[in-house]
């Protein structure tokens, strides 16, 4: 039932209440977004909407909301990856598209500062796995944003709460590329949205332009905040402070990164 229509008459909560068991349900995000987890049809999903446009919330407005949403289907639909959360449909509804991805299993990484060294997140039991496991999920986000960037997709806001980790089999997932975008652009914000751990000297600055070096240094920083001291050179050539310093594409970085992971006989992806 939840596959198969197109739209719906009813706000989210009452259609998938109506069609399904709603056991989560995000609504404190930054953005203003409201999400679900939904189990309907002998399966569990993950629903994102726009939030109920009435309701003023976040740091986008109604309307950006829904735009940034449309962008994260166009995305999904241009690539399928295994480390990305499997995007299935969307649906029309009064608070505009209803995203509908298969349910990840697993536990977010993201911790807020004042959490973030606290050892019972998730993050902390993230970074206290072997060096061969933390090495194994960086070379799934490399070969991630391989695929991304042969699609034209350049990094934006992409930092640990895009990323959630299931424990029990070792696979890592990522979620929330809404703000990705195709081809290179030019920063109009100044501070862009997005952690400062991960972001890149230009998106701090209005009319720098934002393109695949970008991605380096958000894949770079990475490295440094998953690794350590492990993949040093890679981290210091992905996030060179000049982007001309830099790898000049995602390829080059996978390739000297392989060779880092081929130390511990773990492929590189």
């Amino acid at each position: 039932m939840l596959l198969n229509a197109s739209s719906t008459e009813l706000p989210p909560p009452e259609h998938l209440a109506a069609i399904g068991r709603v056991f989560a349900r995000f609504d404190r995000q930054d953005s203003g977004n409201v999400s679900f987890g939904v189990e309907a049809d002998g399966r569990r999903w993950f629903v994102k909407t726009a939030g109920d446009p009435a309701v003023v919330a976040g740091v986008h407005s109604h309307r950006e909301r829904v735009g940034l949403l449309e962008n994260a289907e166009r995305l999904a639909s241009s690539v399928r990856h295994p480390a990305l959360t499997r995007f299935e449909t969307s649906l029309a509804s009064p608070w505009g598209p209803m995203l509908v991805y298969q349910w990840a299993d697993g536990e977010h990484l993201h911790a807020r500062r004042e959490r973030r060294n606290d050892p019972d997140t998730a993050w902390q039991r993230f970074l206290s796995l072997s060096v061969e496991e933390r090495v194994a999920a960086a070379g799934t986000l490399i070969h991630l944003h391989l695929a991304l960037s042969a699609a034209g997709w350049v990094v934006g806001d992409f930092y640990d709460g895009c990323l959630i980790y299931d424990f029990r089999h070792r696979q890592i997932h990522v979620c929330d590329l809404d703000h990705y975008r195709q081809g290179a652009y030019e920063n109009e914000m100044g501070r862009m949205f997005g952690s400062t751990r991960f972001m890149a000297p230009e998106e701090f600055e209005r009319g720098r332009i934002i393109d695949e070096r970008t991605t380096v240094f958000a894949l770079g920083r990475t490295l440094a905040i998953f690794l350590g001291d492990f993949a040093t050179g890679v981290c210091a050539a992905a996030c060179a402070e000049a982007p001309e310093h830099r790898y000049p594409t995602v390829a080059a970085l996978a390739a000297d990164f392989a060779a880092v992971a081929g130390r511990l006989n773990v492929p590189g992806q």
